[in-house]
């Protein structure tokens, strides 16, 4: 395949440049996708841990140090929220569960005291276990990180219950029971947040399912694709929630080539389910780091890799995509790998397109080095240092077509950032090293 070589001056305008790797993009798919074999499918019974992990460099310490800074300057002492974006006082449960990671982290790098880390967490526990939830059962997608209301998107004042992500609360699943197993001193505290919810509505028939609020009607759905429903279906079933289809990470998967490598994706897509077949990185860097690809094979995440290399060694457009904010509308999006039978597509829910706004993720860079650890993720880390670094933390990517960062600055990102280098240090998947009781799928 023709490489492009972006770092020289072949292309007169930046416009060119891109519509010359969109081409390529395009090119790129292949509906007869290399299949996985059997032996490789099947998730081992022993997690998996990264090689040459153990310790952190002075720079890795510093890498986390600095994704700290985000924590500090968004953590509200009076609720013990922390804010999804940057000054903005709003948090999902997604994002709450990932400020617990970065409590962990914190105060397992000795960023942050004992002291001062109990306290924290201690008062965070305690702000979960007596939210106001949605139809009094689990917790609102939204909340005012300092009045605690349930909200929607945007708005900060009005009291509005919009439903529950099933996806946003097996990840809190499995930080509650990481908190719970590591400080046996919080465990009635996690057990207590638990216990808050009425769980019965999570799932049905195997499946997980979350709700919305349309036109002040409630719509009860089936929730998660391949990636992200097989991640958070692990966090419940740590709950003894029976998951066991969403688990499934087989009956629906098929592959596609992108750049000659078989990707995974997931059939059920918007045309013919309803919902977005997303193929990103970020389930797959979470599922090495905090379970040890339990909830779904390594080969499925060498593959997701793999493509976003083989982008690179055509175009020499260093890759390394997943959902996350924008510095700009539309705010939010997904940069996949393949989405809907297309490639390299950067979409909102609603699947407008927005290809022009993909960027190079901070926290997937880190992510994918820190669980492999080739020459390719080492290009990916030395790029996040040398153009993410902001003076609150990591910015959250760095736009392709427009050579510049975008400039979002987040939870998410930067609590990734923090439970990667967490999990370097020590040197297990993160449910491992706590003693969490795991929940082994045999497919």
């Amino acid at each position: 395949m023709q490489k492009i070589d972006i770092l020289t001056s072949q292309f007169t305008s930046p416009v060119q440049e891109t519509e010359a790797i969109a081409r390529l993009d395009a090119q790129s798919l292949a509906w007869r996708g290399t299949p996985i074999s059997p032996s490789q499918i099947k998730i081992a019974k022993t997690p998996y841990t990264a090689p040459g992990v153990g310790t952190l460099t002075p720079e890795e310490i510093a890498i986390a140090h600095q994704a700290w800074l985000y924590f500090e300057r968004n953590w509200n002492n009076e609720t013990g929220l922390t804010n999804s974006i940057d000054g903005l006082s709003s948090v999902t449960i997604w994002d709450q569960a990932v400020a617990i990671a970065a409590l962990v982290s914190a105060k397992e790098l000795n960023i942050l005291s004992a002291s001062e880390f109990e306290i924290k967490i201690s008062k965070t526990l305690q702000t979960l276990a007596t939210l106001p939830l949605y139809k009094q059962e689990l917790p609102n997608k939204i909340y005012n990180t300092k009045t605690l209301i349930p909200i929607n998107y945007g708005q900060l004042e009005k009291r509005e219950e919009i439903g529950w992500s099933a996806l946003d609360l097996g990840r809190m699943g499995i930080w509650l029971k990481i908190v719970g197993a590591k400080y046996p001193q919080l465990q009635a505290q996690t057990e207590a947040v638990w216990k808050h919810w009425r769980v019965k509505r999570l799932t049905k028939n195997g499946q997980m399912y979350g709700t919305s609020v349309v036109q002040n009607k409630e719509e009860y759905n089936q929730q998660g694709r391949l990636g992200y429903e097989n991640y958070a279906a692990y966090g419940l079933k740590l709950w003894d929630l029976y998951v066991n289809q969403a688990l499934d990470y087989q009956s629906h998967t098929a592959f596609v080539n992108i750049y000659g490598q078989g990707v995974p994706y997931d059939r059920r897509n918007y045309k013919n389910s309803g919902a977005n077949n997303y193929v990103l990185s970020e389930p797959y860097i979470l599922d090495g780091i905090e379970t040890g690809f339990q909830a779904l094979p390594k080969a499925y995440a060498d593959r997701v890799l793999a493509a976003q290399e083989a982008r690179y060694q055509a175009t020499k457009q260093l890759t390394a995509v997943t959902e996350d904010y924008l510095d700009r509308p539309p705010y939010f999006v997904y940069n996949s790998l393949f989405v809907n039978e297309e490639t390299w597509a950067t979409i909102t829910d609603s699947g407008q397109k927005y290809n022009h706004l993909r960027f190079l993720s901070a926290k997937t860079a880190i992510g994918w080095h820190v669980l492999y650890n080739t020459a390719y993720t080492r290009q990916l880390w030395d790029f996040v240092q040398v153009n993410l670094k902001s003076g609150n933390g990591w910015y959250n990517g760095f736009y392709e077509s427009l050579h510049q960062p975008n400039k979002a600055l987040t939870a998410n990102n930067n609590g990734v950032i923090l439970e990667s280098l967490l999990y370097k240090q020590v040197g297990k998947p993160l449910t491992v090293w706590a003693g969490v009781h795991t929940a082994y799928y045999s497919g």
